[in-house]
């Protein structure tokens, strides 16, 4: 069964930008598809097609970088779209997408997506938007792995991940989605060492709390600050 309309997804996700109607639609499309922890959903290079709108539950993309290491790119939750680009373009996959715990998922044909797409126009324009808003965060990160230190860059991390997918923690703001300090230090691209004595720094600044894969934004005006550099 899939997801209400009413349901409430995520700030910021695909599906939170929708017309109520436009998402009941979506949410209809496709088979319903439930993965347990660490299931390959789409993997780089492969030439399948299809979409996954995310419905409940958390998912890493990675690609490999020239040097042969893993990069952890982003972070996709309920409400989210993946492997779109694929099924716009219909090139090979430029990323791969693993569940980081129980997903569930809408598996969308190729043919269905595009179908949908030019029945709902605002919906096709979204879906542009949000193509472009994944293109601007990669390029923002590939500069700032260059040139930015690895404070600036975590806090850059954060406040992405406060904006699109926090929710309330009493005067604070707690990022929904569970990271391992490995993980965010992947999302920084730098040493987990490194990473970690950024985050006890800004820690002992009460800019942030921290717990087992759980961080809260307590200022967020300050860690936009340092964002800025």
């Amino acid at each position: 069964m899939s997801r209400p309309a009413e349901a409430t997804f995520p700030r910021g996700s695909f599906l939170a930008g929708l017309s109520r109607t436009a998402r009941t639609a979506l949410l209809e499309l496709g088979v319903a598809r439930e993965f347990g922890p660490e299931k390959v959903l789409l993997r780089e290079g492969g030439t399948s097609t299809h979409v996954f709108l995310l419905v409940d539950g958390c998912v890493k993309v990675t690609a490999v970088t020239p040097e042969g290491h893993l990069a952890l790119l982003a972070i996709r939750v309920g409400g989210d779209l993946v492997g779109e680009l694929a099924a716009m373009d219909g090139q090979p996959r430029v990323a791969t997408v693993t569940t980081a715990g129980r997903v569930r998922t809408r598996l969308i044909t190729q043919g269905e997506f595009r179908r949908f797409l030019l029945d709902f126009p605002d919906v096709s324009l979204a879906v542009s938007g949000s193509v472009g808003a994944k293109l601007r965060w990669a390029t923002r990160r590939r500069i700032d792995f260059g040139s930015r230190e690895v404070r600036i860059r975590l806090a850059r991390v954060l406040l992405e991940l406060a904006t699109s997918y926090s929710v309330p923690a009493g005067p604070h703001l707690r990022i929904g989605v569970a990271l391992t300090q490995p993980e965010l230090a992947a999302l920084v691209g730098a040493a987990e060492p490194t990473v970690h004595r950024a985050l006890a720094g800004l820690r002992r600044e009460k800019i942030v709390k921290t717990g087992y894969r759980r961080v809260c934004v307590c200022d967020r005006a300050r860690l936009a600050a340092i964002a800025d550099g």
